[in-house]
């Protein structure tokens, strides 16, 4: 694997998408929840929630994946674009194609939202990631901390109306 091309998915990649993200979702030894109809659901249906482009070799191959929705911030004024999703085949770690992905995310998001930053998150027990990130120019949010609501408690909050 020498070079790459990387362009936005579209929906006849669905499944190949998707089989990039459950391999990613095995490397962090996450559970892989979406099915191919969800991506096709929730990337290419009337209202997406996620955006992504594909890193494929000469050959056709998926060499990587980048997966991001825009966001608003007020408190920045600006549309950032959170990566929920980065992967890079094994083979093609250390060659760049991470940066490349996070620079094509990056354009296609100054092109459709004028975004002007990106967020994302990196598990603590990932520190070969959170070094990759840090070597481009992410930095640490020391005054916000992730959390999430969901199961019975996203529910109840439903009650809450």
């Amino acid at each position: 694997m020498t070079e790459i091309s990387i362009r936005p998915a579209v929906i006849e990649d669905a499944a190949r998408l998707n089989a990039a993200l459950r391999q990613l979702s095995l490397d962090m030894d996450d559970v892989h929840r979406a099915s191919d109809a969800d991506i096709v659901r929730f990337c290419f249906g009337p209202s997406p929630v996620m955006h992504a482009l594909l890193a494929e070799t000469d050959d056709g191959q998926v060499a990587g994946v980048a997966a991001y929705s825009p966001f608003f911030s007020t408190t920045l004024g600006a549309v950032g674009l959170y990566v929920s999703d980065l992967w890079v085949a094994e083979s093609g770690r250390g060659r760049q194609f991470g940066v490349r992905l996070l620079s094509a995310v990056r354009a296609a998001g100054r092109r459709a939202w004028e975004a002007e930053f990106i967020r994302l998150n990196v598990y603590h027990t990932n520190p070969r990631a959170l070094a990759f990130y840090e070597r481009i120019g992410f930095v640490h949010n020391t005054e916000t901390q992730f959390v999430t609501l969901r199961g019975a408690a996203y529910d109840r909050l439903g009650d809450a109306q």
